[in-house]
């Protein structure tokens, strides 16, 4: 009997212990070999806010996501990232039809998880989302999932 209650009181114990650094994301860095085409890609068609780099730094393009939450465009001309589906930035909204409309009014190709081009996933969850990729190939994925 003193074992179980020892065994619970630790399994209580971990779980309180779980989350308690109150995590969120700070900003995300992709590297780019075109960093103007690119940046032009997330302010236009993604229509994130471009914000300054603090130090005014050359070759680097910073965008606010959603609250205190970044992305940054890093310039470097001599590395070459593998990109695959599975690694991507994914950005939730409401608007998910309105989303898929601006990109057809722009031109931008996208697809659902399995590669079929114009078609959207529904998961399991009723989650509906796409994927497309930007001027340097990385994936991004845009779902409606809701965010309490």
């Amino acid at each position: 009997m003193y074992k179980s209650l020892f065994l619970i009181l630790a399994f209580f114990s971990l779980q309180s212990q779980a989350q308690s650094f109150d995590f969120q994301i700070d900003h995300s860095s992709l590297i780019v070999n075109n960093l103007d085409t690119t940046a032009d890609f997330y302010a236009h068609i993604l229509k994130l806010k471009e914000i300054p780099h603090p130090d005014q730094a050359p070759g680097f393009r910073w965008f606010l996501v959603q609250g205190n939450s970044q992305l940054h465009l890093i310039h470097k001309d001599t590395v070459v990232m593998k990109k695959h589906k599975s690694m991507h930035l994914c950005l939730s909204t409401p608007n998910l039809e309105t989303f898929i409309d601006h990109l057809k009014n722009n031109n931008i190709e996208f697809e659902d998880w399995p590669g079929k081009k114009g078609a959207v996933t529904l998961r399991s969850d009723g989650v509906r989302q796409i994927y497309l990729q930007d001027p340097e190939g990385y994936w991004i994925e845009i779902n409606n999932a809701k965010h309490y």
